[in-house]
């Protein structure tokens, strides 16, 4: 394997970075192992403890196993959807607040990549996605269901629709808009919502997928994120509203 000695102060981030640049070009494959600790001190000029940190940053992002033994060593890791799944929500929440992404941007792609899965999930959907989808709505019936729980039933429902496209790639990217920006949606609007109305288009949607009927699924998502900005609308007014009176 042949990488560049890294020049950048913090040298065990370079010498990872160099690594998973390794791993992303398929110079190293899963199940490869790395070179060992010492082999690689010597190849990036650094101390074995500087390479240690390296291999903690990879580990921590799941792109290598480490084992103990004789036969042990650093190993490149298969990366699932699954194991990729949290790291993907994460990054859709840090970037949503760190970069103060406005209301209207985030409903608008949110609910874009949700419209696209629509078509997929009308065509392979199965019994277990339309009763995951129905047993959320069932549960946001529930009148003593509490705001909380009533959010977590809504990111759960949508991301039954999601799954329901039968596409992982797409689940993992849709993950940190369901699972990111929903939960943030939720908790500007949830004070306005009507949760009825909320239930009705849900209940919309799941029988548009059921009956496969791509288009009908698409208006009915449509109606939700309209709804959905209007609501945020009516809180920012009654927002403005309360600080001048103040």
């Amino acid at each position: 394997m042949s990488t560049a000695t890294p020049s950048k102060p913090d040298r065990s981030s370079a010498i990872a970075s160099a690594l998973r640049t390794a791993i992303i070009e398929g110079r190293l494959m899963v199940g490869d192992r790395l070179p060992s600790e010492t082999e690689l001190a010597e190849q990036f000029a650094v101390s074995r403890s500087t390479v240690r940190e390296a291999l903690k940053r990879l580990a921590a992002q799941s792109l290598i196993r480490t084992r103990r033994g004789a036969t042990g060593g650093a190993f490149v890791n298969h990366l699932s959807y699954d194991a990729a799944h949290a790291q993907q929500i994460t990054t859709g929440v840090l970037l949503l607040s760190m970069n103060a992404i406005g209301f209207d941007v985030a409903c608008e792609a949110r609910f874009a990549m949700e419209r696209a899965c629509a078509p997929l999930a009308c065509a392979r959907r199965s019994e277990d996605h339309l009763q995951a989808m129905q047993a959320e709505i069932a549960r946001q019936s529930d009148p003593a269901l509490s705001d909380e729980a009533f959010c977590a039933s809504d990111v759960a429902f949508h991301r039954a629709l999601v799954d329901a496209a039968g596409n992982p790639v797409l689940s993992w990217q849709l993950s940190g808009a369901i699972e990111a920006m929903q939960p943030l949606m939720n908790m500007i609007t949830f004070t306005a919502r009507d949760r009825a109305r909320i239930v009705a288009l849900h209940s919309r949607i799941a029988a548009t997928v059921r009956s496969m009927e791509a288009a009908a699924c698409d208006a009915a998502l449509r109606d939700l994120e309209s709804y959905t900005v209007e609501v945020h609308a009516a809180v920012m007014a009654r927002r403005a509203l309360t600080a001048r009176a103040t």
